[in-house]
């Protein structure tokens, strides 16, 4: 019964969305690291050229996903953060769009910008900077 019950909830949740990282066709692939540091205002610059990250509106599952993947935070950690730095004094955060299609039209037409969307969004012609990051399941013996 119980399996029955854990199956029904499974199948009644929608599946979480993976990001892939989309940037401006003048970006160069980025490692996670360099993704953190970006969506936390500790970067601004790559190769001398300004960056715009983007993000998508609080509540959005892709956006609580791509938390999650590539900056290991929650979105109210996340919320909090950039509510001290603006505050010091120490940059504002990345801007907010409406929808993924928002997003690929924002970061295709701004030099510098970088954004994320549902792998299942990626069509011809954009710029994958980085897909998310695939967690291990082997077992060590």
């Amino acid at each position: 019964m119980r399996t029955l019950i854990a199956l029904s909830i499974l199948c009644a949740s929608p599946l979480l969305a993976d990001p892939v990282v989309i940037g401006h066709p003048n970006l160069s692939t980025l490692d996670r690291v360099s993704l953190q540091r970006i969506y936390t205002g500790k970067v601004v610059e790559l190769n001398g050229s300004r960056v715009f990250p983007v993000d998508l509106r609080p509540g959005n599952r892709l956006r609580q996903r791509f938390l999650e993947l590539y900056l290991d935070q929650d979105e109210d950690k996340y919320i909090g953060y950039w509510t001290v730095r603006r505050y010091v004094g120490k940059g504002t955060p990345p801007r907010e769009l409406d929808s993924p299609e928002a997003v690929i039209q924002y970061v295709s037409q701004t030099p510098g910008a970088i954004g994320y969307v549902d792998e299942s969004a990626l069509k011809a012609g954009l710029n994958v900077l980085s897909t998310p990051p695939r967690i291990n399941n082997d077992l060590e013996h």
